[in-house]
């Protein structure tokens, strides 16, 4: 081989990849078949006032609504598996009592590698009843939790969006029982 085929080559995948880039960028921007008029969820977020939209391909009504001390209230939006072995585990924490509410140092475990980290989500956990394990919330390189972090205080009313990331259980378990401490427990259904 020369180096000028070399070259040649080399330019030819590169032209190639950038190709396909423009072409699946195009592709997610695109209106994907609309003809200029809104969604019906865009319509139907209209009619609802200002509340905030749930992630895309989730509905509105939560998987699970937990009750914790003080009027803590956590609503479970979604349960995700991802390719990568992980489950995602997303909501919103509300505030559904009359004052201020300072957020339980217990919500964060008992382990001390995560208190060290701050306020967090990190005392989670997902029970397969089934395989008979409790699946805890991951950690980065760090010792840090893969959580919400950094909370410490809602307003009545207030809500705050968390999430929490746990290994996957076996791909045919699709319920778990979501665990944080000082809230009721539920059953949730795992998507993906």
């Amino acid at each position: 081989m020369s180096v000028r085929f070399t070259r040649k080559a080399g330019r030819g995948m590169i032209g190639l990849s950038v190709a396909a880039a423009l072409a699946l960028g195009a592709a997610g921007c695109g209106g994907g078949g609309h003809d200029g008029k809104p969604d019906a969820s865009a319509s139907a977020s209209q009619h609802h006032g200002s509340r905030p939209s749930t992630q895309e391909g989730q509905s509105d009504a939560p998987l699970a609504e937990l009750k914790g001390s003080d009027g803590l209230l956590l609503r479970i939006t979604s349960a995700q598996r991802d390719s990568g072995g992980f489950v995602t585990v997303n909501g919103m924490l509300k505030n559904d009592g009359a004052g201020d509410l300072v957020i339980p140092s217990a919500l964060s475990g008992n382990e001390t590698e995560i208190v060290r980290n701050g306020r967090s989500l990190g005392g989670a956990t997902l029970v397969d009843p089934q395989g008979k394990k409790r699946y805890y919330v991951l950690r980065d390189t760090e010792g840090r939790p893969l959580t919400t972090t950094g909370f410490s205080t809602l307003k009545p009313g207030a809500d705050l969006a968390v999430f929490m990331q746990f290994p996957s259980p076996p791909a045919n378990v699709s319920e778990v029982d979501f665990q944080l401490p000082t809230f009721s427990a539920a059953t949730i259904k795992i998507s993906g």
